[in-house]
């Protein structure tokens, strides 16, 4: 009978102990699209573990939209290149590691190409945002994504999914 209390006490104990689901030195490749107040993104984003709580990673996107200025139409291309950090609340908040709740900074460049006569106000430059997102992992490689962000180079959102390498 104690031993059946141990071990339910054990395996209870290990199911409420909390840990990041993107460890020291792990890495995760992620993928997905993106709602924005500038056409559609596309990207393609990594991340490493540096700290039990806390990721670096770095990012690709792609978008591309048209608008109406004084009846002339115009085309627009925005590739992006960003970096971020994350902190992960799991160990914080004690979430199980089939989750993932993190929030970060960004800063990126982003190159705007626009039809020519374009005169409006969109021009490359750097970009800085901040971001709040969440994953569900399926299994121990694979989970899907949601994050929501803004700052001044675009604001919006995300949805793809994750796989840890």
């Amino acid at each position: 009978m104690k031993k059946s209390i141990i071990i339910v006490f054990l395996a209870i104990s290990s199911l409420l102990t909390a840990q990041n689901p993107i460890e020291v030195g792990q890495s995760q490749l992620n993928a997905g699209f993106g709602f924005s107040n500038y056409g559609l993104p596309v990207y393609l984003g990594f991340d490493y573990g540096v700290h039990e709580d806390i990721t670096v990673g770095a990012e690709l996107s792609f978008r591309s939209y048209n608008d109406d200025v004084w009846g002339t139409k115009y085309s627009h291309k925005v590739y992006g290149f960003a970096g971020n950090a994350n902190y992960h609340f799991n160990n914080l908040l004690g979430i199980e590691p089939t989750y993932d709740v993190y929030a970060g900074l960004n800063v990126g460049f982003y190159a705007w190409s626009s039809s020519s006569g374009y005169k409006g106000n969109r021009t490359s430059g750097l970009g800085l945002g901040a971001q709040i997102g969440g994953r569900y992992y399926f299994n121990d490689k694979i989970g899907i994504n949601l994050e929501l962000g803004g700052g001044n180079a675009s604001s919006g959102g995300k949805i793809g999914i994750s796989v840890k390498l």
